[in-house]
């Protein structure tokens, strides 16, 4: 079966794609299609971004589809992120590193660093079925980058989960999405897909 991971993000689709290896699928994306148009965000959750997204995808293809929208909730900034995370700050045209570069400024003024990621991932079937999928992780910002991220991913240089000594970023790829609130969230979804089959 091919499934479409409806992001431009290259990160996020190296991450699931991670996890849903030895399932029988192939995996493509928009670039893959050719496709140029971009699903809109207007939703006021997690869960409704990411339905939103992956009907988009899946209205366009009629493949079958899986989306994410995710983002981190910083306790200290209150509501200033999380669904609009990307577009915060140094706003959605900034690159990875303007991006990063200002939030870690804005970071410099708060004492308190907890944090938490959060993930859904919505998937929508061959039949136009809907299913959503929430991960979760908790942990802290760190004041600097501590390793090089993926493309898309800037954050996971200076997030570091609780349990463990070092950001995101610098664990491997199979420790990550063991602990990752998107690893969490498409385990679920690679759990759902194995009875589905």
């Amino acid at each position: 079966m091919d499934l479409l991971i409806g992001t431009n993000n290259a990160g996020k689709i190296i991450e699931i794609s991670e996890v849903l290896k030895g399932l029988p699928i192939q995996i493509v994306s928009p670039k893959h299609l050719k496709m140029n148009e971009t699903p809109p965000e207007t939703g006021k959750t997690f869960e409704a971004n990411a339905i939103e997204k992956a009907r988009f995808y899946f209205e366009k293809t009629q493949l079958p589809t899986v989306a994410d929208d995710s983002g981190i909730i910083v306790e200290a900034l209150k509501d200033e992120l999380g669904i609009h995370t990307r577009r915060w700050g140094a706003g959605p045209q900034a690159t990875d590193s303007e991006w990063i570069a200002h939030f870690l400024e804005r970071m410099k003024e708060e004492e308190n660093k907890r944090a938490a990621f959060v993930c859904v991932l919505a998937y929508v079937n061959p039949l136009g079925v809907t299913y959503t999928f929430e991960g979760r992780c908790e942990g802290i910002i760190t004041p600097t980058l501590e390793a090089d991220y993926l493309p898309g991913l800037p954050i996971s240089a200076c997030f570091r989960p609780e349990g463990h000594s070092r950001v995101f970023s610098a664990l491997t790829i199979e420790q990550k999405n063991s602990t990752s609130h998107r690893g969490r969230a498409t385990h679920l979804l690679a759990e759902h897909l194995r009875t589905s089959f």
